[in-house]
């Protein structure tokens, strides 16, 4: 497939075709490391999209206007961006969508994770995490739609600000977009290889809630965390946050709609801790071997459905002080 690559083909030295995010899934599938599958619609095909569409300069002459100090020229300029890239006269060109499709019949499964990797992403210099949107239990029917919105948050406000801030204005930045099949997860969270906050590099901390991680990654639950050493492999602490809703895949609804919703969790529930004992260990042995696989500390992204672990991202941790 000439736009598509699977993870499976792709490792750590591709984040110029796959972004950040989907070199990661790509070594980590690689590497054996428990990551549900997907595929990448790789920055070639939005710089097809671009050229197709003959966007290029217009795109260029709307950022050649941006005074990044004025907040309404930053918004401005992302509003337009984004209205000619999502404008439904621009399609997908068919070369691209025959292949998207192809691929997302291949995974079987019903919800995937539609998420925006830049291939300026992560290194150490220019953490673009959290910049660009993600759209989580997207159905065959969205994905179309979600992959051109992937590509538009290249422009949003916070990333054009990104952008002239760390001097970036000038060079090509490109956006893949990585589908990957949808955990349904009964806790989820992300761990960090090297304590954040001691800097301990004998100590992990894991943080964990009900339901998708997106809740704990966003900051909108507190989540319970557990520190963890990593020889021996021991649980030394715990604080247990009692959680009162979490988010989950939307019931119902119109066929094709997909989404998630915060629901309650029944307070006895919500009093317990996210993982058991044995699952925190899991964590922090499967953390740990994405650490020692790549040789430097990283934050991980998991989810645990029906007892099983999965990893569904990995980045470098880019705050420690050496």
């Amino acid at each position: 497939m000439h736009w598509v690559k699977t993870f499976a083909e792709i490792g750590k030295n591709d984040a110029a075709i796959a972004g950040g995010k989907g070199a990661s899934l790509g070594e980590m599938t690689q590497a054996g490391i428990p990551v549900p599958p997907g595929f990448v619609v790789t920055a070639s095909a939005f710089e097809h999209f671009i050229a197709e569409t003959n966007l290029g300069a217009e795109i260029e002459s709307i950022l050649g206007t941006v005074d990044s100090r004025v907040t309404e020229s930053v918004e401005r300029a992302s509003e337009k961006i984004q209205e000619l890239i999502l404008n439904d006269a621009r399609a997908i060109p068919k070369d691209i969508e025959s292949e998207i499709q192809a691929a997302f019949g291949t995974l079987g499964a019903e919800f995937v994770a539609v998420r925006s990797s830049a291939t300026a992403e992560d290194s150490a210099a220019a953490a673009w995490a959290g910049q660009l949107d993600t759209y989580l239990n997207t159905t065959e029917f969205a994905l179309l739609e979600n992959v051109k919105r992937c590509w538009s948050s290249l422009f949003t406000p916070r990333a054009i600000f990104y952008r002239f801030e760390k001097g970036l204005h000038t060079t090509k930045i490109s956006v893949a977009v990585v589908v990957q099949k949808m955990v349904e997860s009964d806790a989820s969270g992300i761990a960090f290889s090297v304590h954040p906050v001691t800097e301990d590099r004998n100590q992990m901390i894991i943080e964990a809630g009900f339901g998708l991680g997106e809740a704990v990654v966003s900051g909108q639950i507190t989540p319970d965390s557990y520190v963890v050493t990593k020889v021996p492999r021991e649980i030394i602490d715990k604080n247990i946050v009692e959680q009162d809703t979490g988010m989950f895949r939307k019931k119902g609804g119109l066929p094709g709609q997909g989404g998630n919703e915060w629901l309650n969790i029944p307070p006895e529930k919500g009093k317990e801790q996210a993982i058991s004992d044995a699952m925190i260990l899991e964590v922090a042995k499967t953390v740990f071997g994405i650490e020692k696989h790549y040789g430097f500390p990283v934050d991980v992204e998991w989810a645990v459905e029906k007892g099983i672990l999965y990893v569904l991202q990995s980045r470098p941790i880019t705050t420690l002080s050496s």
